[in-house]
């Protein structure tokens, strides 16, 4: 799974989900991917850095475990308590204010996507099979458990 970011021939930015770069330009061809502010077909991915792992200069790869290269983990950040309190509670905020579509969901975000009904934001419950196939037809989705507040601790 990659994340691109895209822009829209308006101008909107946003990201985008894709099994691969090829992916995403096989979805793009079929006009399966659409801009979430505007809706327009014409999306490109903007240019991105690459992901570079760098190695420790302590020693050489050749006095390092056996000539395996030990990557440098220092601008990870490890996530905290309160890091993981933010997050739940801006998912919860996000859940919150979506429209509960239930079982219905697979089918409420198709019909959104292909603008058979209005834009907005939902929520609801989706196999794993039926969230790859969303995502497969371009649809973005995001997959998340947020228990509600009062089950939490």
């Amino acid at each position: 799974m990659i994340v691109l970011n895209l822009s829209c021939d308006q101008g909107h930015q946003f990201e985008g989900w894709f099994a691969s770069r090829n992916a995403f330009g096989d979805q793009v061809a079929k006009g399966m991917v659409n801009c979430t502010h505007c809706q327009s077909a014409a999306v490109t991915a903007l240019p991105s850095g690459p992901h570079v792992r760098r190695a420790r200069h302590e020693s050489s790869p050749d006095e390092s475990r056996g000539g395996e290269i030990i990557a440098d983990n220092s601008a990870v950040q490890m996530p905290t308590p309160e890091m993981a309190r933010q997050l739940f509670a801006s998912l919860a905020a996000m859940a919150r204010g979506a429209e509960n579509v239930g079982l219905q969901f697979p089918d409420e975000a198709r019909r959104i996507h292909y603008n058979e009904a209005p834009a907005r934001t939902i929520r609801g419950i989706a196999t794993s099979d039926e969230t790859r196939e969303l995502m497969e037809e371009g649809i973005l989705v995001l997959p998340a458990l947020v228990p509600p507040e009062n089950e939490t601790h």
